[in-house]
C-alpha cells in the first residue's frame, strides 16, 4: 500500500530544497526572458521571530477520586516556552515559500491532561524538560488572480506584502497547521496574544488533522470573492492516536522513530469551510460554516463499552472508521475597538477522538475590547465562556474507566465542562507584551465529582 507519509516526505524534501535555493532562483528569474517578474511593490522576502513564555498554575481543589488522566487535586505550576524563526521568499509572481523553525520547552499542567478546554494553547502534548526543535511549517502558496479589484496584503509571519486580486484562487501545499487556513477568528484565535484556552483558539468539536505538536502535511484550496470565500483541505493523519506524522522523522529534533502516517487511502482528514463577510452599520463581521470528515484506525466507544472481556479498552476495537462534524464561527465588531465572537461545534461522538480533544459538542461566546478608551490602544481585555460536552456512548466509555486524549478519571459523574476565561494583555514596549490570565473550570473533563478549578497564568510575548 502506498503511504501518504512517504509521499509527504518526498514533497517536503523538495520544498526544503526550493527554500534553500529560492534566493538564487529569484535572481535567475530576473534574467530569464520567459519568467514573469513580480510587480515592483511585491515584497521579495521577509523574516520574523516570536517568543512566548507562559507560567500557569492552580491551587488545590476538591476531588472524590482521581484516575490516569486526572488533574492532580493538590495543585500544580508549570511553564512553557516557544521560539519561532520564520522566513518567506517570493519564487515567482503569485508564488511564495515559507518556513517556520520552532523550539519549545516545558509542559502544560499535568502534562496537558485533565481538562478538555485545556488552559494553555502553547502547551503541546509532547512536553519536554530540555528544548526540542521542529520544522512546523514548510509550504508553497500559489495565488492565481482572477482579475478585477485589487487589495493590499500586509507583511506578516506567513505572508509577503504586495497586491492581490480580491477575486483569486489560492493553493497551499506542504507542512502547515490546518488552523492557518480554517476556523480563524479575529478575536479568539492565537494563544500567544489572545485567549489561551484550547476551546477559544479553535472549535474543539473539530478533531482537526495534526500531529501531537499541531501540524501536518496537506493541500488546501481557497476561492476568494469580494464578500465570501470557499475553502477545502485534505490532510494526512498520524498512524496512531495523538502521534507524530512521518515527516516528523526528518523535521523533529531529537529523532523519534514512532513518527508515521496512516495509509493514504485509509487515513486522512478533509475539511470544507464557507465564509461570508458583511458589515452592519459600517462595522465588519464574518460568519463561517465548517464541515469535516476524518478517517483513521479509530476505536468505537460503544463497542468498547459492550466488550465482555475488555471493557473500556478502546484499542481492542480499532478499525478504519469515519468521524464527522460541523461548526459555526462568528465574529462581529459592535463598536470601535469592541468585538464579540462565538463558536458552536458538533461531532457524531461515536468513534474515538484521534488528534485534538475528546469534545463532541462545544459552544463559546466572548467579547474583546481594545484599550483606546483608557488611552492604552495596544492593550486588550477579553472575557469568554465555554461549554463542552460529549455523547452518551462517550459518557459510558469514561464511566467504565476508559481514557481519551485529555480525559479519563476512572469513573464519571457526567456534567458539561464549564469554563470562563478573562485576560488583560498590555504593551510593555513596542514589540513586547505581557498578559495576566484567569480561568475558572467547572466539571473538569466532564466530571461533577472533581473541581471546580481556578487556573492563573502570566504570559510574556514579543515578536518582530
Amino acid at each position: 500500500m502506498v503511504s501518504f507519509g512517504a509521499n509527504s516526505i518526498t514533497i517536503l524534501c523538495f520544498l526544503s530544497t526550493v527554500l534553500t535555493c529560492a534566493t538564487t532562483s529569484g535572481a535567475m528569474a530576473q534574467t530569464s526572458a520567459n519568467a514573469p517578474l513580480p510587480p515592483a511593490e511585491d515584497q521579495r522576502w521577509n523574516w520574523h521571530v516570536q517568543n512566548t513564555d507562559i507560567v500557569q498554575g492552580y491551587p488545590g481543589f476538591s476531588a472524590k477520586y482521581s484516575g490516569p488522566n486526572s488533574l492532580p487535586a493538590g495543585g500544580q505550576t508549570r511553564e512553557s516556552v516557544s521560539l519561532d524563526l520564520m522566513a518567506g521568499v517570493r519564487l515567482w509572481h503569485g508564488a511564495e515559500a515559507h518556513i517556520d523553525a520552532m523550539m519549545w520547552q516545558g509542559f502544560g499542567v499535568n502534562n496537558t491532561r485533565g481538562i478538555e478546554g485545556f488552559p494553555n494553547g502553547e502547551a503541546f502534548r509532547l512536553g519536554t524538560d530540555v528544548p526540542n526543535g521542529t520544522i512546523t511549517r514548510l509550504f508553497i502558496r500559489q495565488t492565481i488572480g482572477l482579475g478585477g479589484e485589487q487589495e493590499d496584503v500586509a507583511d506578516d509571519q506567513l505572508t509577503l506584502a504586495g497586491k492581490q486580486d480580491v477575486s483569486r484562487l489560492t493553493l497551499t501545499l506542504g507542512r502547515m497547521s490546518a488552523k492557518d487556513i480554517f476556523d480563524n477568528n479575529a478575536y479568539a484565535n492565537d494563544p500567544c496574544t489572545q485567549f489561551m484556552n484550547w476551546a477559544l483558539m479553535a472549535n474543539e468539536a473539530w478533531d482537526y488533522p495534526a500531529d501531537a505538536i499541531g501540524y501536518t502535511t496537506g493541500l488546501a484550496v481557497e476561492l476568494n470573492q469580494p464578500k465570501w470565500a470557499l475553502r477545502y483541505g485534505f490532510f494526512q493523519l498520524p498512524r496512531v492516536s495523538n502521534g507524530l506524522t512521518a515527516e516528523d522523522r526528518i523535521f523533529k529534533w531529537p529523532y523519534d522513530s514512532s513518527a508515521q502516517d496512516g495509509p493514504l487511502l485509509k487515513a486522512w482528514g478533509m475539511v470544507l469551510e464557507f465564509e461570508r463577510r458583511y458589515t452592519i452599520n459600517t462595522h465588519p463581521g464574518a460568519a463561517r460554516l465548517l464541515a469535516y470528515l476524518n478517517r483513521a484506525h479509530m476505536g468505537s466507544y460503544q463497542a468498547a463499552v459492550d466488550s465482555p472481556t475488555r471493557p473500556a479498552d478502546i484499542e481492542a476495537t480499532r478499525d478504519y472508521r469515519y468521524k464527522f462534524g460541523f461548526g459555526v464561527n462568528v465574529e462581529q465588531e459592535v463598536a470601535k475597538d469592541i468585538g464579540i465572537f462565538s463558536r458552536i461545534g458538533w461531532s457524531d461522538g461515536r468513534n474515538e477522538a484521534w488528534v485534538f480533544a475528546d469534545v463532541d459538542y462545544t459552544g463559546t461566546l466572548g467579547i474583546s475590547v481594545k484599550g483606546e478608551s483608557w488611552h492604552r490602544p495596544n492593550d486588550t481585555f477579553g472575557l469568554a465562556g465555554v461549554l463542552n460536552g460529549i455523547s452518551r456512548a462517550h459518557q459510558k466509555f469514561f464511566q467504565t474507566g476508559g481514557t481519551g486524549i485529555l480525559a479519563g478519571d476512572g469513573n464519571l459523574s457526567y456534567g458539561w465542562e464549564k469554563i470562563i476565561e478573562t485576560y488583560y494583555d498590555f504593551q510593555i514596549w513596542k514589540i513586547v507584551h505581557a498578559a495576566l490570565d484567569y480561568q475558572f473550570v467547572g466539571n473538569p473533563a466532564f466530571n461533577r465529582d472533581r473541581g471546580p478549578v481556578s487556573v492563573f497564568a502570566v504570559r510574556l510575548h514579543w515578536e518582530f
